[in-house]
């Protein structure tokens, strides 16, 4: 807006300056060509009644051609100010006028203000209105934060680091605020934030683990460090979908442990539905739900039948959990244990390190040459593919940081090498349905990741165990449906969630039926989808 007074201001001095001129031409011209002494004051409203065009007062007609011409000279002047005026000012000015303005203060409290817009804080956003939480975007992006204020999403517009914008977020009165923007910038935005407020918690998040120690220092109280969790977490899953031992568990008590479980293709499962594979009656295992080709079904029936994408959320007996591992893995030999990794940056080379850790062998692909990459090239050319050896190798771990590119990856794999697993990073949650469309066996977001991480962190009354996984397990209170039965409330069919356990005091109790009561003080440890623990959240919890 200032741009405009300022354009405006100039405007009107240069037309000041115009009439000034014209009427001093004119006060002489009258003299010398018509005979008339002309005062200035007079030759300007002349001049203005003329460059307005209402009118030419006592004047008209003039005798001399010179005069005649000069008052045409200034009416084409003045009719060329009026149209240049509308097109450049005045409709500017009215157009502007009409749009949406970003807002640019809250009046929230009490709130969690989240600094920048992206798919990763959607989770977290979506995290804390399950569990009723304000909170504010600030984003320096005008039309994004229209689109947001629009949607009825609290936002403000700002330049994220400046000590006015937190205070218009309402940051001293905040319960937290998180940064999640870049690891410069981050830094930025805790200094200014810790100076604004020595009591605000400040969460960051960072990309590279190694300047978790400069957040710190510069008044971080908690730093996330989601990539690398998720190259270690892809990692895992490679090292663990083909071994008939059981990994990579959360273990609740000694008798009680939640995993998924991906089923391979020529398992003794596949063609099975749940109840035809016995899982849950001669095997006592609860199945939670799974995945079929990346959509959550909580009760598979017999409308749903077992493949090599679909994934198993299983709770039980550790050794009820090995057998049903075992059942999971091929029946057929499998190839060497070899897995590339399609990308180097922090996601794919924390991926390799535990990949190298675990003993297992690794060929690194990546456009940039520096040490560690094994193959310089593009993940989506054959070629390249060829000669990282994807035809003798078990698995591939696609972590570039484009969905785009990992889809059209596993496109290309399909072709290439249709009996390699393909275990895929997504950036963006709605992008992981396309990746099991393509062809890809286990998918992970870098927001879901980042999302649960920060809710962890955020929300006091809710921990989340696994923000790590394609599920998710949280330790929960749930005030609101104390004194009533499991049956009666019937959470599973109204959320699509399963309590598996419930902690009363120093007993973890396991074995929980229809008839099970909640009681107020006690703490339930429920799984589930993202979706539908938010919706149990929201259900459960004041």
């Amino acid at each position: 807006m200032n741009n405009w007074w300022r354009r405006i201001v100039l405007s009107v001095v240069a037309v000041l300056g115009l009439v000034a001129v014209y009427a001093k031409l004119y006060q002489l011209g009258m003299a010398a060509f018509e005979g008339v002494d002309k005062t200035y004051i007079e030759s300007v409203q002349t001049v203005i009644e003329t460059l307005t065009t209402v009118g030419f007062g006592g004047d008209a007609p003039w005798d001399s051609t010179v005069m005649n011409l000069f008052v045409i000279g200034m009416i084409l002047t003045g009719v060329s100010l009026v149209f240049l005026a509308l097109p450049l000012i005045v409709v500017p000015l009215f157009q502007e006028a009409l749009e949406d303005r970003p807002p640019e203060e809250t009046d929230l409290t009490d709130h969690v203000v989240i600094c920048s817009h992206t798919p990763r804080s959607d989770v977290l956003a979506q995290e804390l209105d399950a569990a009723n939480i304000p909170y504010v975007f600030i984003d320096d992006d005008p039309e994004l934060v229209v689109g947001l204020d629009n949607e009825g999403t609290s936002a403000i517009y700002g330049e994220l680091d400046q000590e006015d914008t937190l205070r218009a977020a309402n940051a001293e009165d905040a319960r937290a605020l998180v940064t999640d923007i870049d690891d410069e910038t981050n830094a930025m935005v805790i200094l200014t934030a810790r100076e604004l407020s020595s009591d605000l918690r400040i969460v960051s998040v960072v990309e590279d683990v190694d300047v978790e120690s400069y957040h710190r220092y510069a008044g971080a109280d908690e730093v996330v460090h989601p990539r690398r969790v998720l190259g270690q977490s892809l990692a895992k899953k490679a090292t663990t979908t083909v071994s008939a031992e059981l990994h990579d568990t959360i273990e609740l008590s000694e008798d009680l442990a939640v995993t998924e479980l991906l089923v391979q293709e020529y398992s003794d499962l596949v063609g099975q539905t749940i109840p035809e594979s016995g899982i849950r009656d001669r095997m006592g295992i609860t199945v939670i739900g799974a995945w079929f080709n990346g959509e959550f079904v909580a009760v598979p029936g017999t409308d749903h039948r077992i493949d090599g994408n679909t994934i198993l959320l299983v709770a039980g007996r550790r050794d009820d959990l090995s057998e049903l591992k075992a059942r999971t893995v091929s029946t057929l030999q499998h190839r060497q244990d070899r897995v590339i990794v399609g990308g180097y940056g922090i996601v794919g080379h924390t991926a390799a390190e535990t990949l190298t850790t675990d003993g297992v062998s690794t060929c690194i692909i990546d456009h940039a040459d520096v040490p560690g990459v094994d193959i310089i090239g593009d993940v989506t050319d054959e070629e390249d593919l060829e000669s990282a050896g994807v035809d003798e190798s078990r698995s591939i771990i696609l972590t570039v940081d484009d969905d785009a590119t990992t889809i059209y990856a596993t496109l290309v794999l399909k072709q290439v090498a249709p009996d390699v697993e393909i275990i895929a990073r997504a950036n963006e949650t709605e992008n992981i349905p396309k990746l099991y469309r393509a062809g890809a066996e286990y998918v992970l977001s870098l927001s879901t990741v980042t999302g649960r991480m920060l809710a962890s962190v955020l929300i006091e009354d809710e921990e989340i165990l696994t923000p790590e996984t394609q599920f998710e397990l949280v330790r929960t209170s749930a005030p609101r449906i104390a004194g009533q039965s499991l049956g009666d409330v019937d959470l599973r069919a109204r959320t699509g969630c399963t309590i598996v356990a419930a902690e009363r005091g120093d007993e973890l109790l396991t074995d929980l039926g229809p008839e099970f009561v909640v009681r107020e003080d006690d703490t339930l440890i429920v799984a589930g989808s993202d979706d539908a623990i938010n919706r149990f959240v929201a259900l459960a919890t004041d």
